[in-house]
C-alpha cells in the first residue's frame, strides 16, 4: 500500500544548484530522490513546499512523497541521511494524509535574511550571510518596511522570470533586529514571489543607507516597476525558516535549535 509520507530537512544552498532537479543532478531535490529510492529500492519524486535558488538556505523546509514500500520512521531519517551529501539532512518523518500536500496545504512561509553590516567582508560566515560595508540605519529601514506589510502588488519585487500567475501577496511580518554587526531579517508571508526576500532587501538597504527616504518603498509599490527598485540582493544569507500549516496536519513545528539569530522564530 502507497502511503503517503512527509520529511523535514535542513541544507547548505551552498553546495547545490537550488532546490529544483537539474538534469546533472545537482540539486537538493535529486540528493534526497536518490537517497529516498535507495532506502525504497524504487524510484520516488518529491514534492516541496517552496523551491529555493542556488545558494540559499533552509532552516526547516517541508517536503511529501509516496513511498512505494512500507519503511519505519527511522529509515526515512537515519537511514536517508546516511546517504546524502553532507549539506544536507532529514530532521524527522511522519506519515500523512493522502490529501495532504507540502505545497497546496502550507498557510504561510517564513524566510529570515542574515545581514553582515561590517567594513570587512565575513570569512568564517561566507556563504552563510549577505554582507554590506557602510552603516546601515536600521530604524529607517523598520520605517520603509512597515509600508510592505499588508495585502499588495509586489510587481516591483519580482523577477522577470517569475512565474507565478499573480504579483499579489500578503505579507504578514517584516521584522528587522541588529545584533552586534548583523542585521536580522524576518519575513511571512501566504507565499512568495521569484526573489521577492532578496528584492526586499535590497531596497531596504537602499534606505538604510540614506539613498531613498523611507517612503521610496511605497512609491515602488504603486509604480510596480521592478527597474525603478534596487538589485536583487545575495542569496547568501536567505534562510527558508518555516512552512507553516494547519495543526490538523499534526506535523512538527520549526527545525533544530539554532543560535538566536539563526533560530526560527516565525
Amino acid at each position: 500500500m502507497v502511503v503517503r509520507i512527509v520529511l523535514g530537512l535542513e541544507y547548505d544552498g551552498s553546495h547545490f544548484c537550488g532546490w529544483q532537479s537539474q538534469s546533472t543532478g545537482c540539486g537538493v531535490q535529486d540528493a534526497l530522490e536518490r537517497a529516498l529510492g535507495e532506502i525504497a529500492a524504487a524510484p520516488v519524486r518529491v514534492v516541496t513546499a517552496g523551491r529555493t535558488d542556488a545558494g540559499v538556505h533552509a532552516i526547516a523546509q517541508v517536503v511529501h512523497f509516496d513511498a512505494p514500500v512500507a519503511r519505519p520512521d527511522s529509515a526515512w531519517v537515519r537511514g536517508v541521511n546516511a546517504l546524502l551529501p553532507p549539506g544536507v539532512a532529514v530532521l524527522w518523518a511522519k506519515p500523512a494524509a493522502a490529501d495532504f500536500h507540502a505545497r497546496f496545504s502550507a498557510l504561510r512561509r517564513s524566510y529570515r535574511y542574515l545581514l553582515l553590516n561590517h567594513a570587512v567582508r565575513p570569512a568564517l560566515l561566507h556563504g552563510k550571510v549577505g554582507w554590506f560595508h557602510q552603516p546601515l540605519a536600521v530604524e529607517r529601514m523598520r520605517e520603509a518596511a512597515a509600508l510592505l506589510l499588508g495585502k499588495h502588488d509586489f510587481s516591483a519585487f519580482r523577477a522577470a522570470e517569475c512565474q507565478a500567475k499573480s504579483p499579489v501577496r500578503d505579507l504578514r511580518r517584516l521584522e528587522i533586529a541588529r545584533h552586534g554587526d548583523l542585521i536580522v531579517f524576518d519575513l511571512t508571508a501566504n507565499a512568495f514571489l521569484h526573489h521577492m526576500v532578496r528584492n526586499l532587501v535590497g531596497c531596504l538597504i537602499y534606505v538604510g543607507k540614506g539613498k531613498y527616504a523611507p517612503d521610496w518603498i511605497q512609491t515602488l509599490l504603486e509604480g510596480r516597476d521592478r527597474t525603478r527598485a534596487a538589485p536583487t540582493f545575495a542569496g547568501d544569507g536567505l534562510y527558508l525558516s518555516a512552512v507553516h500549516y494547519d495543526s490538523c496536519w499534526g506535523l512538527p513545528s520549526g527545525g533544530r535549535s539554532f543560535p538566536r539569530w539563526l533560530d526560527n522564530e516565525g
